[in-house]
């Protein structure tokens, strides 16, 4: 870090380490991204074929199932989050006593 407080381009982290480093920390934003990505696609690619539905209605189908696929991937992650944080330590801690 600089002494004067300016920015710097070393300083700086780019998108791709700072995904990196944030898969690391929480390993199912991913994960999230991942399936985000994917529902996004089918739901594209089932357009083309939705009959009689309302292109309006296929959206708002595709954007719920993308938001819950995002919301239960970010519950897993706080789950995951807890038992590693507060319930591994305390039963695994205790056995090696």
């Amino acid at each position: 870090m600089s002494s004067d407080n300016q920015w710097s381009a070393e300083e700086d982290e780019g998108q791709l380490s700072r995904l990196i480093r944030k898969s690391r920390d929480s390993p199912f934003v991913p994960v999230g991204i991942a399936g985000f990505v994917s529902v996004v696609s089918y739901g594209l690619y089932k357009l083309k074929y939705r009959r009689d539905q309302k292109v309006s209605i296929h959206l708002i189908h595709m954007r719920v199932a993308a938001q819950g696929f995002v919301v239960g991937a970010a519950t897993l992650g706080v789950l995951y989050s807890m038992y590693k944080d507060h319930i591994r330590p305390r039963f695994f801690s205790e056995s090696k006593k």
